[in-house]
């Protein structure tokens, strides 16, 4: 094993990794901007290594910085988490050639599965059912017409280089279509430098299902079940949960498999995700392979009770996994509501600022990955992610009724967050019932976007009442925060909180 590594990240997963590497008693090495200076993780590594300004594209995104980094810390290992490079195949050849060890996949592997043209070829090789489509470029309207005739209509326009949305663009009709051809191969360069698009047949209403695998150099193979991540905004997700409450032991064995044999015909090694679309008659479709430990990964672990980042770890150092498919089981329901600085009554604008009070909940059944603190600030240059509320449950609605209670116990204070949200998503019948789709937000929330939601009325009224308070008083006190309930009044929560406050 790994005597030192860096962590090729920052916030709440590059803590997230050291915490791993610090129970395999593997020590740690941060890098920071200069905003970063004093951020939680830098405080928790062994070492820590300035790579420069405040923009991504002048630190985090540094290669040559990084790298420079790792040989001065001494380090043998750089795991990149999820973002910045960590699907960069250059960054990966890069640490290769410098003499350490990435943890994650072949940079020829990345290089693959990041062309989703390539990546669309594969899978239909190995078997694995695709989106009707094209698995070539198109380069012309005039072809896409033509590849509209056969496919039909509506069609999704995608970046061959794309992901999170970006590059794409749907056509309804044949009027449609030049626009979007235009618009998406526009965007894709813009954002990739790479203006290859291609078309697949669009999925109305579809769920997006993944299937976490993770392979080491000893020819194992597993997978360890699906996660549902179709609660998503802007192509990103927001609320994960394992198992899905629609797939069943036979189409879970049959996902599996699927995404076991894209690992395979990629050649893929260490862990990484197989995302899929379902469609209202269960049918799955191979939609692309993450080369990367994902954001959402802990509802797989508290479900499965295997630790992936140390799995990464000892299949990066050379070892193998710790378990075989045959042993992986799967108990109770995890949820996971990632708690961003944004607005979610406001198109989810990022909110930026100090966070001028935060308490994380906790209690049985309860995980918090954070990468923040009171007085941190929340910066404009970087994703508004502040923590990830992970909670397990034997049932679903055990889980549920679990998240509600950690997310009233959440406070944070100084920035709009997405609490108020995650709220209303717990108490929606369709989200109870399991009812999902990718359009979810936009039918279940849209129209409560013109007005404050019923948290936010409650939460103004009570902080008018706490202002004539306070100005009686004259005394001085925060903001409260977002997270209050909507079923439950501001004084009892306030009183709640004190109480919790004396223990």
């Amino acid at each position: 094993m790994f005597r030192r590594v860096l962590i090729a990240n920052r916030g709440e997963i590059a803590v997230r990794i050291m915490r791993a590497c610090r129970e395999l008693g593997i020590e740690t090495v941060a890098i920071f901007s200069d905003v970063d200076r004093s951020a939680r993780h830098v405080r928790y590594a062994d070492y820590a290594f300035p790579i420069g300004a405040g923009p991504a594209t002048e630190s985090y995104l540094c290669q040559e910085r990084i790298v420079e980094a790792a040989l001065q810390a001494g380090a043998e290992a750089s795991h990149p988490g999820y973002g910045f490079l960590a699907e960069n195949a250059d960054f990966t050849r890069a640490v290769q050639a410098a003499g350490l060890v990435f943890v994650g996949p072949h940079p020829e592997t990345t290089a693959l599965l990041g062309d989703k043209i390539a990546a669309r070829k594969m899978a239909s090789s190995a078997g694995i059912p695709i989106v009707p489509g094209v698995e070539q470029t198109i380069n012309s309207v005039e072809e896409a017409t033509g590849v509209a005739e056969q496919v039909g209509y509506p069609l999704l326009i995608k970046a061959a280089a794309g992901g999170g949305g970006k590059g794409m663009r749907i056509a309804r009709t044949p009027a449609e279509l030049p626009e979007a051809v235009r618009a998406a191969r526009s965007e894709s360069q813009s954002a990739f430098g790479d203006g290859r698009i291609y078309i697949e047949k669009y999925l109305e209403r579809p769920r997006h299902v993944v299937i976490q695998v993770i392979t080491d150099s000893h020819g194992t193979v597993c997978h360890l079940g699906e996660r549902e991540c179709s609660i998503q905004r802007r192509h990103q997700k927001v609320v994960e949960e394992a198992p899905s409450p629609i797939v069943d032991p036979e189409l879970r064995a049959a996902m599996g498999q699927a995404a076991v044999r894209a690992a395979m015909a990629a050649g893929y090694l260490n862990a990484g995700t197989v995302e899929f679309l379902l469609d209202g008659q269960r049918n799955f479709y191979f939609l692309e392979v993450n080369t990367r430990l994902q954001v959402e990964h802990p509802v797989t672990e508290m479900v499965t009770g295997i630790d992936l980042v140390k799995e990464q770890l000892r299949v990066a150092a050379g070892l193998p996994l710790t378990f075989r498919q045959e042993e992986v089981r799967w108990h109770g329901a995890a949820i996971e509501c990632r708690i961003y600085a944004e607005d979610p009554y406001n198109d989810f604008l990022p909110s930026t600022g100090t966070v001028s009070s935060y308490r994380e909940p906790a209690g049985p059944g309860v995980r918090v990955d954070s990468g923040i603190g009171q007085g941190d600030q929340i910066s404009i240059h970087y994703d508004p992610l502040i923590a990830k509320l992970v909670v397990w449950g034997q049932t679903r609605a055990e889980a549920i009724a679990r998240m509600r209670r950690a997310l009233s116990e959440c406070t944070i204070m100084g920035v709009r967050t997405t609490i108020p949200f995650h709220l209303a998503v717990m108490a929606n019948p369709r989200f109870v019932e399991g009812r999902l789709s990718t359009h979810f937000i936009q039918e279940e929330f849209a129209k409560q976007k013109a007005e404050p939601a019923p948290a936010d009325r409650q939460l103004l009224a009570a902080m008018a009442s706490l202002a004539c308070m306070l100005e009686s008083q004259r005394q001085v006190s925060p903001r409260p925060s977002d997270s209050a309930s909507p079923r439950m009044g501001a004084w009892k929560i306030a009183g709640r909180r004190r109480a919790l406050e004396t223990y």
